[in-house]
């Protein structure tokens, strides 16, 4: 009895789990909900539940009903004034109609998209598509005869107060030939002629077409059309202080509108008669029906077995119940977190777009600056070389620190930029620490000398001399933070600490520590710092300048290392950072590299260089800065006419601007390599994020020279090739 008794119980709950689940994920359940609450007057919800029918469609493949339903949310939108979400949802249902048979929806849909366009005064587009959706209606072989889609575009043009059109349009409609479809339009077209002219005060013209209106509405005896045009002679005769037959028009209004209570309540009273009688026809087979079953059961069984029969279906009863309601509550919380997850992954998508936006701006930014700035820092060395007077040298020397400042500014952005976009690799090669900072010391002790600063380095030699790590990054943490401590110290001590915190087996793990006796920053500024263009204070920027991102570099770098900077300031008193950092130990003696020659004259002298750039004023610039060590120089602007140039005739190194007009320089470098691989070809870039070294040198390049040049670092690497 047990099993036979769960066995129906698991049949019975999986059918009505199947029911459930059939009537709360389907197009047509959210289709009905969201019908009831655009009767209800409620948008928001309308405009959710055929969200959720379009999401229902696009899963389950039902292509005719997601075109339907996305032009549904389009007209609800459309209802709203939402001009912009219904212009997109009313041109993605017609591209999804695209994909399958034209209908007349389609039709609608184009019509729609021609009267929100009115809406927002675009008229000629407008037109483009009231054209389309007459041509389609033609190709269905589909009149309206009812006129109601020029109603509609009427109607937009009067919302959007163009009245010319929407007057010529009404009046189209009211010159077309009587017929039963198009009465009742022709009554409302000449009904709204009459509010317009009212609305320009041309009185005369407007009672003539309200007098139109009722004399077509007689046709139709539609009681509700009658109303509104009565009621607007009224209101006509009460502007124009005609008393009398206002309230007589007044009057009449009222008996119409007490008719049309009365058939609504006659309907009401015959609707509700109607299911009284229903439900006791209903009733009364209902109490026949159990009466003989009550019958046949007494005669057939017993006592015992009628309570047992009783307690069985209500056990099942129960239990049924119990687990409808549960898949209920179920799918309802089903649908909560589907929501809920959809909403953070729609946080998390618009952070990360706008985090990407922001890096490609800034990137762009970067990158477009470079080109003008190669001009005001090429200018201003040709002008420096070239004996400037006395009185002008101190102008000159001003143009070089400005444009040098802006391109370290640039080079900061861009190398946030990297490291947000995780464009920025580690290195582990092998370095020698104390080398490192003894270097970055001597580089530094000018900058001390001139704030009359004690710029002390304390090492710890217990730290192991050779480590594998990235000296680079490195190098560009501690100079940015030394820098910073020497520029806002004056008359004070600057100490640079490394002491070795923790080793283990192949690995050592470095404290450091840059400690001054400048400034100091306040307690409220002490996060803040590390933030993008983020200083103490303004008065701080206006008096030691810089661009506000060294820190925030400094951070992110470290970070991308592994460690963690921490920062102790107090106002007048100084700062103090401090990081940790992992390396592991290079046991292998490290190769004593040559240093490279310097770079001469001679080496560069009469040498022939041809240059591919577009851009006049860099043109210009660079041919002076070749002309000026002898070298001889022939300049193409384009990519094509560079391959063909040197096809015959030899050179002994090309420049190639990356970014030309028709092929840029990184396919011209393919070409040119496929039949000559022997002539240097030089990168000239301003490299942006999407650019590196590696990536070019992979077309055939042989080296880079990044914008805007600096003369000595340009020479030398020329004169590398010339050796």
């Amino acid at each position: 009895m047990k099993h036979y008794l769960l066995i129906l119980i698991s049949f019975f709950s999986l059918f009505l789990y199947s029911q459930v689940e059939q009537n709360t994920d389907s197009a047509f359940y959210y289709n009905k909900l969201a019908n009831a609450n655009l009767q209800n007057k409620k948008f928001d919800q309308a405009v959710f539940f055929t969200q959720k029918s379009i999401d229902f469609c696009a899963t389950n493949n039902f292509p005719d009903n997601l075109a339907n339903q996305t032009f549904k949310l389009g007209k609800i939108y459309y209802n709203q004034r939402n001009y912009n979400e219904a212009l997109k949802n009313f041109y993605k249902s017609v591209s999804l109609f695209d994909k399958a048979k034209p209908t007349c929806t389609k039709a609608l849909a184009l019509h729609y998209i021609g009267i929100t366009n009115v809406a927002k005064g675009n008229y000629q587009l407008a037109e483009i598509y009231y054209k389309k959706a007459d041509s389609l209606l033609k190709k269905l072989n589909i009149v309206d005869k009812a006129e109601i889609l020029h109603y509609e575009k009427a109607i937009a043009f009067k919302a959007s107060n163009n009245f010319p059109l929407a007057i010529e349009t009404f009046q189209k409609i009211v010159k077309k030939p009587d017929n039963k479809p198009n009465l009742k339009t022709k009554t409302d077209a000449y009904y709204q002629l009459g509010l317009i002219e009212t609305q320009l005060k041309q009185n005369d013209s407007a009672i003539i077409h309200f007098d139109k209106a009722l004399e077509i509405n007689a046709k139709t005896n539609d009681l509700v059309q009658k109303s509104k045009i009565i009621l607007a002679i009224s209101q006509y005769y009460k502007r124009n202080k005609h008393f009398d037959l206002a309230y007589s028009y007044l009057d009449e209004y009222y008996q119409i509108e007490n008719s049309l209570l009365k058939i609504k309540s006659a309907k009401l009273d015959s609707n509700q008669f109607k299911k009284f009688k229903h439900s006791q026809s209903v009733s009364t087979t209902l109490k026949r029906e159990n009466e003989e079953k009550i019958q046949l059961k007494t005669y057939r069984y017993s006592k015992l077995v009628s309570i047992l029969a009783i307690a069985l279906i209500s056990i099942l009863s129960l239990l049924s119940l119990a687990l409808y309601k549960n898949n209920i509550i179920r799918n309802q919380n089903n649908l909560l977190l589907r929501e809920k997850n959809k909403e953070l992954i729609l946080a998390k998508n618009k952070a990360e777009k706008a985090s990407k936006a922001r890096s490609e701006f800034l990137s762009t930014v970067s990158h477009e600056l470079r080109t003008p700035l190669n001009a005001i820092n090429g200018i201003t060395h040709l002008l420096l070389e070239d004996s400037p007077k006395k009185n002008q040298l101190k102008y000159l020397e001003s143009l070089k620190f400005s444009g040098n400042y802006l391109t370290t500014f640039i080079n900061e952005i861009l190398e946030i930029n990297k490291i947000d976009s995780t464009k920025v690799e580690v290195e582990h090669i092998p370095f020698h620490l104390k080398e490192l900072l003894f270097n970055i010391q001597s580089s530094l002790k000018e900058l001390a000398t001139a704030n009359k600063n004690y710029f002390n380095l304390e090492m710890d030699e217990a730290i192991p001399d050779n480590l594998i790590g990235d000296p680079t990054k490195l190098s560009q943490i501690i100079l940015n933070l030394i820098n910073n401590a020497l520029k806002f110290t004056q008359n004070g001590h600057v100490n640079v600490i490394a002491k070795l915190y923790a080793i283990e087996e192949e690995n050592a793990t470095v404290y450091f520590e840059i400690v001054d006796t400048g400034i100091g920053i306040p307690e409220d500024k002490l996060q803040t710092v590390f933030e993008s263009f983020s200083q103490a204070s303004v008065e701080v920027n206006r008096k030691y300048g810089g661009t506000g991102l060294g820190l925030t570099i400094v951070k992110k770098l470290i970070e991308l290392l592994g460690g963690e900077i921490k920062l102790k300031s107090e106002v007048g008193k100084g700062s103090t950072f401090t990081f940790k950092l992992n390396f592991k130990i290079n046991n292998e003696p490290l190769e004593v590299k040559e240093e490279s020659k310097p770079y001469n004259d001679k080496q560069l002298k009469h040498k022939s260089i041809l240059l591919i750039e577009d851009n006049k004023i860099n043109q210009m610039i660079t041919r002076k800065m070749l002309e000026n060590k002898a070298i001889i120089c022939e300049i193409v602007d384009n990519g094509e006419d560079a391959v063909e140039l040197l096809k015959v005739k030899r050179f002994d190194m090309i420049l190639m601007d990356v970014h030309l007009p028709g092929i840029n320089g990184t396919t011209a470098t393919k070409q040119i390599r496929e039949f000559d691989k022997i002539t240097p070809i030089i990168a000239l870039t301003a490299i942006s994020l999407d650019e590196n070294r590696d990536m070019l040198l992979s077309y055939g390049m042989n080296d880079v020279i990044t914008k805007p040049f600096v003369p000595d670092e340009f020479y030398s690497i020329i004169a590398r090739f010339f050796d």
